[in-house]
């Protein structure tokens, strides 16, 4: 099969199996939602105007990585029901081309996705922001909504690499979930420059006007995509060194 074939039949996997595609949309959906029964509720999540205005604005992303994490994770797991990945490498054997096709699938449409819930989210929530409201030229917006974007798409490929290597979509969850809600926390209190150096929290310097950590925003941002690059390159070996 040529390359473009097999990006076509992995959309396809994508689009048709329903636990991945439904986690897809959840991005969109967790992102606008969020900002919008936060800013709709209590005026957002900082109703006094204080803190960096960009994140406030840009607050949604951190709930929409869960959802991210999801998807990264529903769209291989798919791969390990009923011997599904048997058919799949007896249809593309170049597993290099088949796993380099799922990922660029799975990145592209979490940032695709992504992207479009961070300005939808932005847009709304600031229509909804009173006083505190900022615009897209605000310094740091724009980058920050496009960032936000890509952060998403990292997060998906985390969990993309993390779910080949231990194939079970459910072990990914469990590992990457607690570690973005509570890990940054427990390591914050011992070392808070070792935290900045998590994923979601290197990752999360892109939403910020003035980043409060030691990274800066696309530091950060390529911070997170070397943890990505590792779970990614993890995943292959699983790939290539097991049995389907």
């Amino acid at each position: 099969m040529s390359p473009a074939a097999v990006l076509r039949s992995e959309w396809i996997k994508v689009r048709s199996v329903r636990s991945s595609f439904g986690s897809l949309l959840a991005v969109l959906v967790v992102a606008l939602g969020m900002n919008l029964l936060l800013y709709v509720s209590v005026g957002g999540p900082e109703p006094d105007g204080k803190g960096d205005p960009v994140f406030r604005a840009l607050f949604h992303t951190n709930f929409a990585q869960i959802a991210a994490i999801a998807f990264g994770a529903t769209a291989v797991s798919s791969e390990y029901l009923n011997g599904a990945l048997r058919n799949s490498l007896a249809a593309v054997p170049r597993r290099g081309l088949f796993y380099a096709a799922k990922a660029a699938i799975v990145a592209g449409a979490a940032l695709a996705v992504g992207t479009v819930a961070s300005f939808a989210a932005f847009f709304a929530g600031q229509a909804f922001a009173g006083e505190y409201a900022i615009g897209i030229g605000e310094p740091g917006a724009l980058r920050g909504c496009f960032g936000a974007g890509i952060l998403l798409a990292l997060m998906a490929l985390l969990a993309f690499g993390l779910t080949f290597l231990l194939r079970s979509a459910v072990g990914a969850l469990s590992i990457l979930v607690p570690a973005l809600l509570m890990l940054p926390f427990v390591i914050g209190d011992v070392s808070a420059g070792l935290a900045d150096y998590l994923p979601d929290r290197a990752g999360g310097a892109i939403l910020y006007q003035t980043p409060p950590g030691g990274l800066g925003p696309w530091t950060g941002l390529g911070v997170a995509a070397l943890w990505a690059a590792a779970a990614l390159l993890a995943g292959w070996w699983a790939v290539r060194r097991r049995d389907a």
